[in-house]
């Protein structure tokens, strides 16, 4: 199989992938791999290819990198949050010297971390979510205000 080709379809293997992602860094590393494709075709050894195709594949995810790193708010919650102010149930506590709770929402069990320290809330009570960091909820027993 001539190496045309197989740039070419590890290229378009890895931007379909990047449909399900949406990160665009898989998308960075396809238009690589894309690249490293049309320097095959016009007979780049395969040292050329790598390089070529990985000089885009990084310059690509750094540019994605800082892209994301300006449009996001500064603080978790800022931006465009949308479920901020949602209510979770308590189930129980997963290590409640460190404030870390089990919490229901959207059919589903999700961490969470208490903003307040001098809140206890108990199993069963109702919290609202403040923020997010990665893929634990920020929660209190008050809603945020809007």
């Amino acid at each position: 199989m001539e190496m045309w080709l197989v740039w070419l379809v590890a290229g378009f293997v890895l931007v379909i992938a990047e449909l399900v992602t949406g990160t665009f860094y898989l998308l960075m590393i396809g238009l690589g791999a894309l690249v490293a494709a049309l320097s095959a075709w016009l007979g780049g050894n395969e040292l050329v290819q790598a390089l070529v195709g990985g000089v885009v594949a990084i310059g690509g995810a750094v540019f994605v990198h800082h892209w994301h790193s300006r449009n996001r708010g500064g603080k978790p919650g800022e931006g465009n949050f949308l479920d901020r102010g949602q209510a979770v149930v308590l189930e129980g506590w997963a290590n409640e010297s460190a404030r870390i709770a089990r919490v229901k929402y959207r059919g589903a069990s999700w961490d969470a971390r208490l903003a307040r320290p001098e809140e206890h809330p108990s199993p069963g009570t109702t919290l609202y979510i403040e923020a997010q960091e990665g893929n634990t909820l920020v929660v209190a027993t008050a809603p945020p205000a809007r």
